[in-house]
């Protein structure tokens, strides 16, 4: 089989190729999937926020100022500024007292486009708790609070909370401080750069977790899909077709991982263009492939849980609405010798 590519097609023409590159691997880090390059070195982007999160339940921070599961939902967030995500950065900060402004990451655009239509409309002036990070930058600064570091440049590479970040991703990555490539988000904090391969081994270990942090802000994003991104949004929507099955979380520029805790995989995956639209297209696809068939795969696809249409294979639309052409994924992934365990199966 060919490997996975996403198709963009107008009338009767495929007018553009998104190639993509996933690694599937078990807890050992052990590769039972992949396509393109699973050791392509990219950003992690806000694929990594469980991982960033991770010291605040560890060094116990989340019990210190009792943050509850959908604030620490939150906190692995690029949520979409709905009013439930705006209640909740509120509600986080006044827990940690913490202002506002001291949060780092700015505003922006709203990820929802029905509540960015309702900025433009209403002139609303956005402050930083509307940034999709800023649960993550807040859980930054109960970190900053509890262990005493100092809230100004806590972004900052050589900062301590950024210090034990890195500590976390090179812990459940298997990848070495010091290799791990650097760089600043869109939203000031620092992004990790690292092979795909080593961003779905932390992603299978966070599914396989018994206990401990990983296990809490598993059970976290699980129980609040709609807070780690919101209303219609990919990561939501698969984590409601497929509940307790898959974790998702999605990052920009085409990046995607997730964890399936009954199958004790992860997985991580690069639209290599970056294309955004596709990268649904491209998870949604592997995902059917894995749940639907694993290594034995025949040609046909599993069926498609409801709500993950618009996703899977979205219209491409003119500027009246008219469907042109559409988004779809072609090929599939290659298997290895190493199975997945069956669903259900105890680790």
């Amino acid at each position: 089989m060919s490997g996975l590519r996403i198709e963009s097609t107008r009338g009767d023409l495929v007018e553009s190729v998104h190639r993509v590159s996933a690694a599937v691997v078990d807890g050992q880090g052990r590769t039972v999937a992949a396509t393109g390059n699973p050791a392509l070195v990219t950003f992690w982007r806000s694929a990594a926020k469980p991982f960033q999160a991770m010291p605040l339940v560890a060094d116990g921070a989340a019990d210190r100022f009792d943050i509850p599961d959908d604030e620490l939902a939150l906190c692995c967030a690029s949520h979409s500024s709905e009013p439930l995500h705006l209640a909740l950065a509120e509600r986080l900060l006044a827990r940690i007292a913490v202002g506002e402004e001291e949060l780092a990451c700015g505003p922006h655009v709203p990820l929802s486009p029905a509540v960015a239509d309702r900025v433009a409309r209403e002139g609303i002036a956005m402050t930083p708790r509307w940034n999709n990070c800023s649960g993550k930058h807040a859980g930054m600064l109960a970190l900053c609070r509890h262990h005493g570091w100092p809230s100004a440049g806590y972004t900052g590479v050589g900062h301590p909370a950024q210090r034990r970040i890195l500590a976390s991703v090179s812990c459940w990555t298997d990848v070495a401080q010091a290799c791990i490539g650097l760089g600043v988000d869109g939203c000031t904090a620092i992004s990790f750069a690292l092979p795909l391969r080593a961003m779905a081994t932390a992603y299978a270990r966070l599914g396989a977790a018994r206990d401990g942090a990983a296990a809490r802000v598993r059970a976290a994003m699980l129980a609040h899909p709609d807070v780690v991104a919101g209303s219609g949004r990919p990561c939501t929507d698969v984590m409601r077709a497929w509940p307790g099955e898959v974790l998702a979380k999605a990052g920009a520029d085409g990046v995607y991982g997730a964890a399936l805790p009954g199958l004790g995989l992860g997985l991580a995956l690069k639209v290599e263009d970056g294309d955004g639209s596709a990268a649904p297209v491209a998870l949604i696809a592997v995902l059917r492939e894995l749940l639907g068939h694993g290594p034995a795969a025949e040609a046909d696809q599993a069926p498609l849980p409801a709500g993950l249409g618009g996703h899977a294979g979205p219209a491409i639309l003119n500027t009246r609405g008219a469907a042109v052409g559409v988004l779809r994924a072609v090929g599939g992934l290659r298997f290895s010798g190493v199975a997945p365990r069956a669903r259900g199966t105890a680790r």
